[in-house]
């Protein structure tokens, strides 16, 4: 493992596990996630569940809703960057027929005559 490696799990990830760990113990007691906001808890739209688990799936779902969000807003810059893409291989095949035809005119043009012919 690199140096950088290790100093990123000793920096990060090893902070950031510990906090989560302390998250979870310390909201470890059921909460119900009522779904109706009419009825009452215990009908059909409600679910008894652990706070630390509420509160990861929101963070969850925070994360792929902004990442998505992110992707949609760069979709302009793939489309160009696409586009770019193909203009260069075009102007790539155009350089090398060119440079077929400016080969093969070199190989059919005529001898430089002698000095004094």
């Amino acid at each position: 493992m690199s140096v950088l490696r290790k100093l990123f799990w000793a920096v990060v990830v090893l902070p950031l596990a510990v906090v989560v760990i302390a998250l979870a113990v310390a909201n470890r007691h059921t909460v119900s996630l009522v779904l109706d906001p009419t009825a009452a808890a215990g009908t059909a739209f409600s679910i008894e569940l652990p706070l630390y688990l509420l509160l990861f799936a929101a963070l969850g779902a925070g994360l792929l809703l902004g990442g998505f969000t992110a992707w949609l807003g760069q979709g302009k810059w793939r489309k160009l960057a696409r586009e770019r893409r193909g203009e260069a291989a075009r102007w790539r095949r155009e350089a090398e027929r060119l440079s077929g035809e400016r080969a093969q005119a070199e190989r059919t043009r005529l001898p430089v005559p002698a000095n004094g012919e």
